[in-house]
């Protein structure tokens, strides 16, 4: 029994959901259109303000897409309402970000500056120079956009430089053990 795939989702107020063939769900609201198609075999009803998703069967693969569906449903709905952040942190002397135009500036140690422009639909902010907030209304295209900024230099262990969550935490080794016995 899914829980996650059991529960209704609510539609808020302002917010347009098109179930249309083949399973296509198209959720328009404040921040935009997200459109995605999902498994053919899941069962999506719309009832007056709420969405239900079932499953045909209780085959192992139908009861694993039930809650994956539903998820990804309810994420569309947060998504073009309040929408997505993911902040990043830049540790490191020298190390700093900046926004020039639409694009990412990064000054990470490198020979040259590291530029990033962002994918469709995403939004980048830089309140400081050690961070960067990147914002959108589709969660996957937000989470791997910051991945790839956090790819460009990720954290060390050592000293803790390069670009990192703000929730991560770093697990620190200890350097060389120094003096001669």
């Amino acid at each position: 029994m899914s829980r996650i795939g059991n529960s209704p989702i609510t539609i808020p107020a302002g917010v347009d959901i098109k179930i249309e063939a083949e399973n296509t769900v198209t959720v328009k609201g404040p921040k935009g259109t997200l459109t995605k198609k999902l498994h053919k075999d899941m069962i999506i009803e719309k009832q007056d303000n709420t969405i239900i998703v079932k499953r045909p069967s209780e085959n192992k693969e139908h009861k694993s897409l039930h809650g994956l569906t539903r998820t990804l449903i309810n994420n569309m709905v947060i998504g073009v309402t309040e929408g997505f952040t993911k902040t990043l942190e830049v540790n490191g002397v020298g190390y700093r970000a900046a926004k020039q135009g639409n694009k990412l500036a990064l000054t990470l140690g490198y020979s040259h500056p590291v530029e990033m422009e962002p994918t469709e639909g995403i939004t980048i902010d830089v309140p400081a120079p050690n961070q960067i907030i990147i914002g959108g209304a589709d969660k996957q295209s937000v989470g791997q956009f910051a991945a790839k900024v956090r790819e460009k230099r990720p954290p060390e262990p050592y000293k803790g430089k390069g670009i990192k969550y703000v929730d991560e935490i770093i697990k620190r080794k200890e350097g060389k053990a120094g003096g001669k016995k």
